[in-house]
């Protein structure tokens, strides 16, 4: 992956990076100054924006999070299937590293400015791996766990959130046989009897390739929102439509934030953007300067 732009010069045109200063945010999101932050004012309404590093898998976490703080970002959200350590292919970022390197990825973390936010896991039916997974995440100073869970395993979990005080967020991919999170009655259904830590992470563009509307879908999770994942395709009801920036695809993205900020949302959301191009970071600015200059038109 090549990029042929400076970065910090295509935020400046792009109108994205803003004043680092951001008040009244809880202590768990109190972060160090080395990342001037470019969404201030989504941050006074307590919107995150974070990365999913999904969206730089062509390249380490340690790469992506330099991309990560020059597009001011102060927020990532890791996978468990992508690499750590360019030096080292072997690494993951997922529990199993050891405590070795999870020390030394806590203070790159650190030394940057980043949080560790959300994690997306492996959370299944599995008590023992279900434990070791929030063990890591408490350590990484995790908010939320992103995962798919069957519903049987629900009750398990749960247990596991409340011990460590870390949220789920249920994940949904697009439309797909014998697949049932696509449809947020579904999982709205799976949600039923469980306590606010077990929610949903709300994948926008995800429901856009599934043929939904993205603001009726909102709607129906309301009040079990644990996390966002930000996305915007180019054709709705296609599986396999491709990302576009926030507010150029059939999300109907400014009414998505509008219904966001009616349900007085707060929390991480994940810009997860995934076709890759050269263009790759320019996207991404793309999804914050419309975050941001939407927020600034209220």
């Amino acid at each position: 992956m090549s990029y042929s732009i400076d970065r910090r010069d295509f935020l400046r045109a792009a109108g994205v990076c803003g004043a680092a200063a951001v008040s009244g945010l809880a202590p768990s999101w109190a972060f160090a100054e080395t990342v001037k932050l470019s969404t201030p004012k989504a941050e006074k309404l307590g919107w995150h924006l974070t990365c999913s590093l999904y969206t730089f898998r062509s390249i380490s976490c340690y790469e992506a999070l330099k991309e990560v703080a020059a597009l001011g970002m102060r927020g990532i959200e890791p996978a468990f299937f992508l690499g750590l350590d360019k030096a080292r292919p072997e690494l993951k970022t997922s529990e199993t590293l050891s405590p070795e390197v999870r020390r030394e990825f806590r203070k790159k973390l650190d030394d940057l400015g980043i949080r560790m936010v959300n994690y997306y896991a492996q959370v299944a039916g599995n008590p023992d791996e279900n434990r070791k997974i929030f063990e890591y995440a408490k350590e990484m100073n995790v908010e939320t766990i992103v995962a798919e869970p069957p519903a049987e395993a629900l009750d398990g979990i749960e247990k596991l959130c409340d011990e460590f005080k870390i949220n789920l967020g249920i994940h949904n991919h697009p439309k797909a046989p014998n697949y049932q999170n696509w449809d947020p009655a579904n999982v709205v259904k799976m949600l039923q009897g469980h306590g606010k830590r077990i929610g949903a992470c709300c994948d926008t563009g995800h429901w856009v390739r599934s043929g939904l509307d993205p603001v009726e879908c909102l709607k129906k999770m309301e009040g079990r929102i644990t996390t966002m994942h930000l996305k915007d395709v180019i054709e709705s009801g296609n599986p396999g439509a491709r990302d576009v920036p926030l507010g150029q695809g059939k999300a109907n993205f400014a009414a998505v934030l509008q219904e966001l900020r009616r349900q007085k949302y707060t929390g991480a959301m994940s810009i997860e953007y995934e076709h890759e191009s050269p263009q790759l970071v320019e996207d991404v600015a793309k999804c914050l300067a419309f975050v941001e200059s939407t927020v600034a038109g209220w």
